[in-house]
């Protein structure tokens, strides 16, 4: 079979290898659809401390089950399935405690174990364990049902940050993250959702997809500015920065209303982690500052129902789809932003 392999940076081969077969616990599945994302474009260019290369790529997974291990009762050949990316152990204090996307032995598809860029995966037994393969509801497709994964996480951030009814929520960065949570917030009841990204072609992109309440392009116009004039001076209830950008963060602190909640939803560059903080600010608004790290698998099936039922469509924010012999045109496209997602089927 083919897999798309990554060995070190700048080095991903698309090559030939051998079919896997499920062992004890384990379930074969035929990969449809593996969606790329942003991630992917990170670990090409410079590799990801977490990751056991030489390794196959890929985490936003759908298929269908070909074969089944010994042991495992509940699934069969045939069934549509979704796969977890961030698979918790379910054993150490913070996934007793409830918090498994902070379990400090979580272990990832397409990290330690070989991922959805390839024609055939094994879903490991950790992954069975933790009840982390999902049942694809009929009539929604492969492609739909791999961008579960990163809705998972855009719902583990707006649960974080507590959007709800009535809010007024800004959404910086228009790629396929942001997207997703201007329609999750809509479905969550806010008020309003306001799009800001530096780049005005990508702005007007995504909006013509989501239609936001208002965008604001960065590269024209001040962004904190033009959050308060768009709210009458009050700033917003939540800011999501769905954006690897401090100075980013540093302006969603000053976008905020009092009481407001900041979600650094976005990682910043290893060489850059660090922001300024008006401490005063946060002290005398009461503002929030929050993180977000991945999603759990409840996370997922709920993100799953989600896109099924309509309430957070993704069909057409699937902008292109390419064989797995295209993995490669598939990360320069997104490098150059030129997609909002796109899905490799095998």
């Amino acid at each position: 079979m083919k897999v798309a392999r990554f060995y070190a940076p700048g080095d991903i081969r698309l090559e030939d290898a051998p079919e896997p077969g499920a062992s004890s616990g384990e379930v074969k599945l035929r990969v449809r659809a593996c969606s790329t994302c942003g991630t992917d474009v990170k670990i090409r260019a410079s590799g990801h401390p977490r990751m056991s290369a030489p390794q196959v790529m890929g985490h936003e997974i759908a298929g269908e089950i070909v074969d089944v291990g010994p042991g495992v009762d509940d699934w069969s050949v045939g069934d549509r399935v979704q796969v977890i990316a961030a698979i918790p152990d379910g054993e150490c204090v913070e996934c007793r405690s409830g918090h498994p996307t902070v379990c400090r032995d979580q272990l990832s598809m397409g990290y330690q174990f070989p991922g959805g860029f390839a024609e055939y995966l094994i879903v490991p037994s950790a992954v069975l364990a933790v009840d982390g393969l999902t049942r694809i509801p009929d009539g929604l497709s492969f492609a739909e049902a791999s961008l579960a994964e990163p809705l998972a996480c855009v719902l583990n951030g707006q649960e974080i940050a507590r959007v709800g009814a009535g809010d007024t929520v800004v959404v910086v960065g228009s790629g396929p993250i942001g997207c997703l949570h201007v329609r999750l917030a809509r479905a969550r009841g806010a008020a309003r959702v306001i799009l800001v990204d530096l780049n005005a072609a990508r702005l007007a992109r995504a909006a013509a997809l989501v239609h936001p309440d208002a965008v604001i392009a960065a590269e024209h116009d001040d962004p904190v500015d033009a959050v308060l004039a768009a709210t009458g001076g009050r700033g917003a209830d939540v800011v999501i920065t769905a954006a690897a950008s401090g100075a980013a963060q540093e302006q969603g602190l000053r976008m905020l209303a009092p009481r407001g909640r900041l979600s650094l939803f976005g990682g910043l560059p290893k060489d850059r982690p660090t922001i300024d903080v008006d401490a005063n600010l946060v002290h005398y608004r009461e503002l929030s500052i929050v993180g977000v790290n991945g999603s759990s698998p409840e996370h997922n099936k709920r993100a799953l129902d989600l896109i099924a039922s309509g309430l957070v469509p993704v069909a057409d924010l699937i902008t292109h789809r390419l064989p797995l012999d295209r993995v490669l045109d598939a990360l320069d496209i997104v490098e150059r932003g030129e997609a909002i997602k796109v899905t490799i089927e095998p």
